[in-house]
């Protein structure tokens, strides 16, 4: 199997460390991706049971453009991180990404938060694995409007 591609991105929150996790983790999916980048759909909706938060659930998550995955949540460590691991990718993504294992990171910072969010993406093929870098840059682009986005969650939603 050809090697995996780690991508991170960060940003700081003037929100205290455990409302950051607790709000992070909980918030529905389809609104904080709910814009679509260059080629990456934002998501339309989970198929879930519960609150997010406990390790072992399985949620869907449904796509824009029909495609769909499975997130199984493999670490809860409030405040200080959680983690999931994305299997059964369909969708025009389905070619290139085999799963993917992410993680969201709360660390204290003056009087907020900084939050890193993270992908190690393992490719499904030696082919898959020359496109990317490519889809790395792309991933930066969305996680990056991701981020500003949950800003604008965190600081004007109660």
């Amino acid at each position: 199997m050809a090697a995996p591609r780690f991508v991170s991105c960060s940003r700081t929150y003037p929100v205290a460390l455990a409302e950051a996790y607790e709000r992070t983790i909980t918030w529905p999916l389809d609104e904080l991706f709910d814009k679509r980048f260059g080629p990456i759909p934002p998501i339309s909706g989970t198929d879930q049971d519960g609150v997010w938060g406990t390790v072992g659930q399985v949620r869907t998550i449904h796509t824009a453009d029909g495609g769909s995955m499975q997130e199984r949540l493999v670490v809860a460590d409030p405040p200080n991180e959680f983690g999931y691991q994305i299997t059964g990718v369909t969708g025009p993504m389905q070619p290139l990404v085999d799963h993917i294992d992410g993680t969201w990171a709360f660390e204290a910072v003056g009087t907020g938060c900084r939050i890193t969010w993270s992908w190690t993406i393992h490719p499904r093929s030696s082919a898959a694995a020359l496109a990317l870098p490519a889809f790395a840059k792309l991933w930066q682009g969305y996680a990056r409007r991701a981020l500003d986005h949950l800003d604008e969650l965190l600081t004007t939603t109660t």
